[in-house]
């Protein structure tokens, strides 16, 4: 934006300010949305509408222009001889941007749109900042991201995915709802991060002088209401990882978690599939869903085994050592980082993560079962290969979009886990709290998690992640120039 135009809008608010216009009005009483008068269109009917001004053509004595509220546009009509010389003289200092409520009567123009032709106009805020780009369009995705205000205000695709999102959700809770499940909140700051692999944030509680972590996961709190007696609860959660980002992973994210006493992981196979489901038929009305340059059909689910995945591409079986592991990985030109001379839990479920999804680039979605115990420390064994574990993990569009198992409540069992994975990650402490609640008894039961955000990406056909989160993280602008000038300063 050039100083011109600012030091011009800036004039505008003070020849404003010098007759007596109060620039920033209170509420006001808006009664008929642009939707609305379109769809309920009649000739001289009385209407009251808001929305911000996104274009103004004046012709002499009248003034064309359009206003937008969060349902569309609608063209508004203002005669210098129906609101008198004062008032039109204020009105030619409005600003594309500017956002104002007008009263009126509905007319046809000769082009046969509807229009207010406009009675009374209230200033209700000056945008002393024009719109990006002349107001038709943002294009700088930096500024996008960084702005996300003027790109809902300048792109239309931008809000409606965000408005789908919202959508997604509500269905969500209508779905799980109807089934009698109980939404709840467990804490977000954990004395003990854990229900999950990844590196927590780190942080402080000075009122009792204790560190904590933001939650990676909610899981453990929600199986502690299972033990006590709360059979079937959910939890649309925020998490946080410590970790990169990447067109699929943001370190504040959103997760819906289920738990369901009674059941295992086979019936949280049919409870995903139903959420997806009945996302599909409510929010978007249909089975086949366009994502990136592939249609992934919700009509097709498949199970696909893990276990042999990873024979028959890395020729890794479940009883292999560590060493083993190494050696196949490296025969297949995989890169193996290793901390304190192993490979970590963490590491090995990003690769397999990251390997699986690079091979399942199918056009529906998959159940991805099989999965080796000694990855899921949470999850049971299954009694005819107690190497493998009763979990899946499903994948549509080459992400995985949900995790599920039959939850392990054996605490005995539970503590020899946590003892192994403790060992894995470097003697981490062990969740003695949570062993303590299973041996109360907790009922057997399923647990499945979702990636809400991964989720919306597939139903608002967006490659990106950060497409679908408001506010999502960025390198903050100092840091950008510094390293642009470095670069500059190389070459």
């Amino acid at each position: 934006m050039s100083d011109d135009i600012l030091d011009l809008r800036i004039k505008k608010i003070e020849d404003l300010k010098a007759q007596g216009v109060c620039l920033y009005g209170g509420s006001f009483p808006r009664k008929h949305s642009a939707l609305w008068i379109k769809e309920n269109f009649a000739e001289n009917a009385e209407v009251c509408s808001a929305g911000r001004i996104m274009a103004l053509r004046e012709h002499g004595k009248s003034i064309f222009g359009d206003i937008k509220d969060i349902t569309g546009r609608v063209q508004f009509y203002i005669k210098k001889d129906n609101v008198g010389d004062e008032v039109f003289s204020i009105l030619k200092k409005l600003d594309i941007g500017d956002i104002i409520g007008i009263e009126g009567e509905l007319f046809l123009t000769r082009t046969q749109e509807p229009t207010i032709k406009v009675k009374k106009v209230e200033l209700l805020a000056k945008a002393m900042r024009p719109l990006p780009e002349k107001w038709h369009g943002l294009k700088d995705v930096e500024v996008r991201y960084r702005k996300r205000y003027l790109d809902l205000i300048s792109n239309e695709n931008v809000k409606d995915v965000f408005i789908k999102r919202s959508r997604i959700i509500k269905e969500i809770r209508r779905y799980l709802d109807d089934q009698d499940y109980l939404e709840v909140e467990t804490p977000m700051m954990h004395s003990l991060a854990g229900g999950a692999a990844g590196k927590p944030f780190k942080t402080h509680l000075d009122a009792l002088n204790m560190d904590l972590s933001l939650r990676i996961a909610p899981e453990l709190y929600l199986k502690k209401l299972l033990v006590g007696d709360l059979e079937r609860v959910y939890e649309i959660n925020r998490s946080f990882r410590n970790e990169g980002l990447s067109t699929r992973h943001n370190p504040e994210f959103t997760m819906l978690e289920v738990y369901t006493a009674y059941a295992d992981y086979k019936k949280m196979m049919d409870l995903v599939k139903g959420i997806i489901m009945h996302i599909a038929d409510n929010v978007l009305g249909i089975k086949q869903l366009a994502f990136g340059d592939q249609t992934i059909d919700l009509t097709n689910w498949e199970e696909v085994s893990f276990a042999e995945l990873m024979r028959d591409n890395f020729e890794i079986n479940p009883d292999d050592s560590e060493t083993e592991w190494l050696s196949k990985l490296k025969k297949k030109n995989v890169k193996v980082e290793l901390k304190e001379g192993k490979i970590s839990r963490t590491f090995i479920l990003n690769l397999i993560s990251d390997l699986i999804e690079e091979k399942l680039q199918t056009n529906h979605p998959v159940f991805i079962t099989d999965i080796y115990t000694e990855l899921c420390p949470l999850a049971k064994k299954k009694k005819d290969d107690p190497l493998l574990s009763e979990r899946f993990e499903l994948f549509m569009g080459g992400m995985e979009i949900a995790n599920a198992y039959s939850e392990l409540n054996d605490p005995t069992e539970q503590r020899e886990r946590f003892l192994c994975q403790a060992k894995d990650e470097c003697n981490a402490k062990i969740d003695e709290d949570f062993v303590e609640a299973l041996e109360y008894g907790m009922p057997p039961a399923g647990g499945l998690g979702i990636g809400i955000d991964r989720l919306v990406m597939l139903f608002t056909n967006q490659t990106s992640i950060k497409d679908v989160i408001l506010f999502p993280q960025l390198k903050p602008e100092v840091q950008i120039a510094e390293e642009d000038s470095e670069v500059n300063a190389s070459e």
